[in-house]
């Protein structure tokens, strides 16, 4: 909040009962949580989208009618998992490549390397992307068929492609660097097409049109860009 000041937060910070008092900080009932890829992968667990959800099967196991339990909502395998947990971090790394940019004082003169090495690096994302609808939940899911005469069915209809929270974090680090560079993404049509795609999704629209969404400032007014 712009009329903030440090001295509000460190008044603040001791009072909350959090382990390592820090800003942003996330509080859900008795959970209190700080580190933003801890808060983000806390949500985004609450919500079945830390891995891609592969088939759900349901219904009746056998001919006495026991339950058959469900796969984990979680990725099905260990390549969607790594896939989850090598793109965070590296989305993390070109997040503070801008950053370091974008707070040094010499911010005109690291401009023009920051934007010779930015194609490269969004090749990469455009190669690990493919031809996926998002960068790891690609896999249809299905819902449960039920079971008929002890056996399970086949899932029907399908369930569309999963989001993952890492879709999350490449849509907002991609709008970062179109801000920076309107032209960067003109290359690569499957990551215009993901930017496209993710925010055509009816709850990210709405929130996008609605006065609760602001696309600037992305930066600490310290910045010497993307603070104002």
């Amino acid at each position: 909040a712009p009329d903030y000041d440090k001295s509000q937060w460190i008044k603040e910070k001791e009072k909350l009962g959090l382990d390592f008092p820090n800003l942003p900080y996330f509080i859900d009932g008795k959970t209190k949580l700080t580190q933003s890829n801890a808060i983000l992968r806390y949500i985004a667990r609450k919500h079945n989208m830390c891995e891609c959800r592969g088939c759900r099967g349901g219904g009746a196991g056998g001919p006495a009618g026991r339950s058959r339990a469900p796969p984990p909502a979680g990725g099905d395998t260990e390549e969607e998992k790594v896939r989850v947990d090598m793109l965070e971090n590296q989305v993390m790394d070109f997040r503070m490549s801008l950053v370091m940019v974008c707070y040094n004082p010499e911010f005109e003169k690291l401009k023009p390397g920051y934007l010779e090495q930015l194609p490269g690096k969004l090749k990469l994302f455009s190669s690990f992307l493919g031809d996926r609808k998002w960068f790891v939940g690609d896999k249809v899911g299905c819902r449960p068929g039920g079971a008929r005469g002890g056996h399970p069915q086949p899932c029907s209809p399908p369930a569309p492609p999963q989001l993952t929270f890492v879709d999350f974090l490449m849509f907002d680090v991609l709008d970062q660097n179109r801000i920076f560079e309107p032209k960067c993404l003109e290359p690569f049509k499957n990551l215009q097409d993901f930017m496209e795609r993710f925010g055509a999704l009816e709850k990210v629209a709405a929130y996008m049109k609605s006065s609760r969404f602001t696309k600037m400032p992305i930066n600490n007014k310290m910045a010497k860009w993307g603070g104002k």
